[in-house]
């Protein structure tokens, strides 16, 4: 697009040097004009490319979404949910860490966040009990999934890492078992999101909890499961705005 758009001022510099020049020819002007024409429509057609692009992978994304909470009952919402927090904590965030992370990606990051139980067994995505531990190992094997199903599309490239790790903790016992340090910033965002909405959503196993209670849950969870500076944030934000992110079709205390 800069290249394009360089060479737009280029022609059409050329061409009003030209025109304005007593020693230019007129086949010289017009070639400028024609170059910058022809700049300025190839402009036109790679903003409606990018547009259109952007409004398929939208597409794309929500179809994504509702084929995982279909799949699972108790996830109903929840994509959405998440979503709704983690552009809240990015709104609240810092001037200086704000503008170091693009709303593009994150918003993308935090929507498709659970992706990978497209490759959960439903048995497992709906039992109504607590999973053994062969479950579980099947259970938190859905962010390396998610990868796996998102890597095929080249844009989501740099938010792989964030959907990845949105599982592991401060303390270093995680999925994965990575040190605070390797944890990208946008999945600490994205775990404190996502610890909230399952604490205050109601599920078929468990009851929802209340605002109050969700913040005291986070708040003793900070500094080992969460990151303590953004469940400190998450803490500050009015309570109004927080609750307003729970979509419709959630049911929440």
């Amino acid at each position: 697009m800069y290249c394009v758009l360089a060479l737009l001022v280029f022609f059409f510099s050329g061409y009003l040097i030209a025109f304005f020049s007593q020693k230019a020819t007129l086949l010289i002007a017009a070639i400028f004009f024609f170059g910058a024409v022809f700049c300025f429509i190839m402009i036109r057609l790679v903003k409606n490319l990018t547009s259109t692009v952007k409004k398929r992978s939208i597409d794309i994304v929500s179809a994504l979404v509702k084929v995982v909470e279909e799949r699972d009952p108790n996830l109903n919402g929840h994509s959405i949910y998440v979503h709704n927090l983690v552009m809240l904590i990015w709104k609240h965030l810092p001037d200086s860490v704000r503008s170091s992370i693009n709303p593009i990606d994150i918003n993308y990051a935090a929507i498709l966040h659970d992706i990978g139980k497209l490759g959960i067994p439903e048995s497992i995505l709906n039992k109504q009990g607590k999973l053994n531990d062969e479950e579980w190992a099947v259970m938190k094997e859905h962010p390396a999934k998610g990868v796996a199903i998102l890597k095929q599309m080249a844009f989501f490239d740099k938010i792989l890492p964030w959907i990845e790790y949105h599982h592991e903790r401060m303390d270093g016992k995680g999925y994965y078992g990575i040190p605070a340090e390797k944890i990208p910033l946008e999945s600490r965002i994205i775990a404190v999101a996502d610890t909230y909405s399952a604490i205050t959503m109601r599920r078929s196993y468990k009851p929802a909890k209340t605002y109050e209670e969700a913040i005291a849950i986070m708040k003793d969870a900070a500094g080992t499961q969460l990151d303590q500076d953004i469940v400190s944030l998450f803490c500050k934000i009015p309570r109004k705005e927080v609750e307003a992110c729970a979509p419709d079709n959630v049911e929440v205390r």
